[in-house]
């Protein structure tokens, strides 16, 4: 053997081991930093939603996370505040469903969505919220207020059969 068919034995093993396996690490660095832009991602929305709660705890005299119905008929001024918050809350919820959601999502975009959808769900169990979600909804992404209405109409649902029991 010459040290050019050496050269052409070598050249065949990098294209036969050496392609594929730089083929395999390019995939594999592809999708930990897809996962890492999602998880990015997660965490941007994540702080909108606390930064949101601070916005509840700063206005705790509309009770949003401990009462469903207020003990007394909100004034102009509370109702306002609560609708503006309420307002935040779906610009919050639009941008994760846009951002996140997928009709089919793998195990890790499935699990940073169901906190999404948990939360849809709590706000949702709200009658107060539900109330005004049509009027909050106009303008907004069509499949996301489909969403959100089934969301809403399941949760009202859920509430109904509760109420219902004995």
């Amino acid at each position: 053997m010459t040290v050019m068919d050496i050269l052409e034995a070598l050249s065949y093993l990098v294209t036969i081991i050496g392609l594929p396996f730089a083929i395999w690490v390019f995939i594999k660095e592809q999708r930990k930093e897809r996962t890492n832009d999602d998880e990015e991602l997660y965490l941007k929305l994540s702080d909108e939603y606390s930064n949101f709660l601070r916005l509840v705890l700063a206005n705790a005299d509309l009770k949003l996370m401990t009462k469903a119905e207020p003990e007394t008929p909100f004034d102009t001024e509370q109702i306002e505040r609560r609708n503006i918050l309420f307002e935040i809350l779906i610009a919050i919820f639009e941008r994760a469903y846009i951002l996140v959601y997928e009709e089919k999502m793998d195990r890790q975009t499935a699990r940073l969505w169901q906190t999404w959808d948990d939360y849809a769900r709590y706000w949702c169990r709200r009658s107060d919220f539900r109330s005004v979600l049509p009027s909050l909804l106009e303008g907004e992404d069509a499949d996301f207020q489909q969403f959100m209405r089934r969301v809403a109409a399941e949760e009202e649902a859920g509430q109904q059969r509760v109420a219902a029991r004995p």
